[in-house]
């Protein structure tokens, strides 16, 4: 999870690409996919995209959001619920790269009860005292309640799309403090709600009655957990937790050799090679959709 630790590791992560953290913040997410060597490159293709932003009732306003799908046809919807500096250019690249494989993909702004998105400009951001103090209130308004009851507008909405294949079950994705959205969202909706995909997610094992390892067995999807290597390293019975907790559902849970972030576009620890790798597991699972 993000916390002062990985605070550390993304510093490191930045010394090996020669940068400083001032330097890395002065970058848009857009000059950071090309600098890393990863913009828009599954688009590579061709595929042809049609995208818009929308608004979702809910029943605590309206969730501005970001819907992208192949310009034609009816496909398998998915959810993305963004990291902790929430929905923004880095996660719009991300969107469409999952949209040129033949996904209509909602990234959602969970943080909608406060602001719109975006609400910073870049992860790094949270790291400063203002972007902190910008997401204190932010974070403060979400609950669990809220996380089921906007899973539940998001699968309705998706569904009354005409880009949207409703043959088709629908997938969630998480990244750090929304990992554990994606089991929320299957738990809330478990006729819809295929599949969950987790990357760096924070929270996803507790003694709580409703921790999201243990909502697993009365969901109908199916899981991918992929864990960063100090995540792993500071919680390491989380993953066996994870695997434990499956109760005759598919679960995939794996430590990569990468820290917490490193799927992020715009992430000081973002790793191309282990994040295609688990891109890629995380289309084996939504081609179970």
């Amino acid at each position: 999870m993000c916390d002062e630790l990985t605070l550390a590791d993304d510093d490191a992560n930045l010394a090996v690409r020669g940068l400083s953290r001032r330097d890395f913040a002065a970058l848009s997410a857009a000059a950071t996919a090309v600098a890393f060597g990863h913009a828009q490159q599954a688009m590579a293709a061709g595929a042809a995209l049609k995208e818009q932003a929308v608004n979702i009732t809910t029943p605590d306003g309206a969730c501005d959001a970001f819907f992208v799908h192949p310009a034609s046809g009816k496909h398998p919807a998915v959810i993305v619920y963004p990291d902790i500096a929430g929905s923004r250019e880095a996660y719009q690249v991300m969107a469409r790269r999952l949209a040129s494989d033949g996904y209509a993909v909602l990234l959602v702004n969970h943080y909608y009860r406060t602001a719109k998105a975006p609400l910073l400009s870049g992860l790094t951001e949270w790291r400063t005292p203002a972007g902190a103090e910008k997401l204190k209130p932010a974070i403060a308004a979400i609950t669990t309640a809220g996380i089921i009851s906007d899973a539940k507008a998001f699968v309705g909405w998706l569904d009354s799309q005409a880009a949207v294949d409703t043959k088709r079950k629908i997938g969630a994705a998480g990244y750090c403090m929304t990992g554990g959205y994606t089991v929320r969202a299957a738990a809330a909706v478990p006729d819809r709600v295929g599949a969950g995909a987790s990357f760096h997610g924070g929270g996803l094992v507790s003694d709580a009655a409703d921790s999201p390892h243990k909502l697993i067995a009365g969901t109908k999807a199916g899981f991918l957990f992929a864990i960063g290597r100090n995540d792993d390293a500071r919680s390491p019975g989380d993953k066996d937790a994870l695997k434990a907790a499956a109760a005759g559902h598919y679960v995939e849970a794996e430590v990569y050799a990468a820290d917490h972030g490193w799927c992020t576009l715009d992430a000081p620890s973002y790793d191309k090679g282990e994040a295609d790798r688990a891109y890629a597991r995380q289309l084996a699972l939504f081609a179970k959709l």
